[in-house]
């Protein structure tokens, strides 16, 4: 007997045609032609280097158009002159205002790529593994317990958002993790028994029709993957296209795969990013979410916090309240990564670490889930604790929240107060300490 998932009419959640924008439509986006040329323009020349990818229910229902070009949503998803350094920046616009053919574009635009670190933190280095003496491109498995699967299907979002450190993901197929076998993945995880945990990522995962999701999920349930625990998808789509769960043609297929993994005893967790807490206010959203709930998923929250998006703590703690309301679980602040266009979005890691501590304050111990801040870098996620005064000495507090060697991990460690740094490459050991404890065997991986 085929299991449902109760629906509300859909009459009462009409989704709009869904309609997207790259950077050759920027100019057919109506809501535009009320800003200045220059930023336009500005606009164009980034949209050039950077993926961009918005459409029309994040344009329509979550900008606030009187506050552009402050205003979050409107940040986190259309390109802004900061992005680039001012040499690529002049460089893409004198291209643009010469007479020039789509190719002259690609290649300047693949040249100036070179420079923002399109895999950070040893992801082509480090994270991809061997099957059968083979290197498995698709998969990462950077973690003992768990390995990332990047269906080749979801290798795109409804919106691209402007901080993504999977920008990579979306500019050339030569920067993509991507992987359309379901027999690799299966073999792979049936041979590593040690793995708890897949995270389908991209990308979207969400953007697949379910009858693709179900390919790579489905086998999950059989007595020999017992020891895959948890099935996590990272997704965008709970505030940028919430109609997937809801109104859109194969919602309820989706719907009954979450419930069926779910009552085949796997934890399943919708990794939500939700950047800002203006996300949540469409009421669509909010019947996503309670529908996601209803088939026994749980969904985990985290974003990283961003220069002129983000800042406000009292916002975040807002946030956090809101999610752990409706049901979500909040789960991590992450900090900017190293790669794109981070010199506009990042923020000096005690920075970090202050707006983290000022809206943890402000939530009760049910709110409290959230890590943070916390470096996804090479070595592993490295939590900022503090900053402390420890012997006359001012230094940061460090340890890790997961590792490349599990060892590592809730080891505590001292790093010299900057307040220049923004990332771990930026640190050095204090107390006269010429490398940190996990230096050399991280060196060696």
């Amino acid at each position: 007997m085929q299991q449902t998932v109760k629906l509300q009419p859909v009459e009462a959640y009409k989704a709009p045609r869904f309609t997207v924008y790259q950077h050759r439509q920027i100019d057919k986006i109506e809501q535009l032609d009320k800003l200045p040329e220059h930023l336009r323009f500005e606009m164009k020349v980034v949209a050039n280097v950077f993926p961009f990818r918005v459409n029309n229910f994040v344009i329509e229902e979550l900008i606030d158009w009187d506050k552009v070009p402050n205003d979050p949503v409107f940040q986190l998803t259309f390109p802004q002159r900061g992005m680039l350094d001012d040499e690529s920046y002049d460089e893409m616009a004198a291209l643009l205002q010469r007479e020039h053919t789509p190719e002259d574009v690609f290649n300047l635009a693949t040249e100036l790529r070179q420079k923002f670190n399109a895999h950070p933190a040893g992801q082509m280095e480090k994270n991809v593994p061997e099957y059968e003496g083979e290197r498995v491109d698709g998969i990462q498995h950077k973690y003992k317990e768990t390995v990332l699967f990047f269906p080749s299907q979801g290798q795109y979002c409804h919106s691209y958002c402007t901080f993504c450190f999977r920008w990579a993901q979306f500019v050339g197929k030569a920067t993509r993790f991507n992987n359309n076998d379901e027999d690799l993945l299966h073999n792979y995880l049936a041979e590593h028994t040690e793995v708890t945990d897949l995270l389908m990522t991209g990308g979207d995962p969400m953007v697949m029709r379910t009858v693709k999701l179900r390919k790579y999920l489905e086998a999950l349930k059989e007595p020999r993957f017992d020891h895959i625990r948890t099935i996590r998808i990272g997704t965008k789509s709970l505030t940028f296209w919430p109609f997937r769960y809801v109104t859109d043609p194969d919602a309820q297929e989706l719907l009954v795969l979450l419930k069926e993994l779910v009552d085949a005893g796997k934890h399943v967790s919708i990794m939500a990013h939700i950047n800002h807490k203006q996300e949540l206010r469409t009421e669509v959203t909010k019947e996503a979410i309670r529908l996601i709930r209803q088939t026994g998923a749980q969904i985990r929250t985290q974003a990283p916090l961003l220069n002129n998006i983000n800042t406000d703590p009292k916002m975040w703690s807002e946030m956090w309240k809101e999610q752990t309301q409706m049901g979500m679980i909040p789960y991590y602040m992450f900090i900017e990564r190293d790669t794109g266009a981070k010199r506009y979005f990042e923020l000096p890691l005690y920075k970090n670490w202050e707006i983290f501590r000022e809206a943890y304050k402000e939530v009760s111990g049910v709110s409290r889930t959230v890590r943070g801040p916390s470096m996804s870098a090479g070595p592993g996620k490295v939590e900022v604790s503090g900053v402390s005064e420890i012997n006359g000495e001012k230094v940061f507090v460090l340890r890790f929240i997961q590792a490349r060697n599990p060892d590592w991990v809730q080891r505590p460690f001292f790093a010299k107060y900057d307040e220049k740094a923004t990332w771990l490459d930026g640190l050095v050991p204090a107390f006269g300490e010429e490398k940190f404890f996990w230096q050399d065997e991280y060196d060696a991986m």
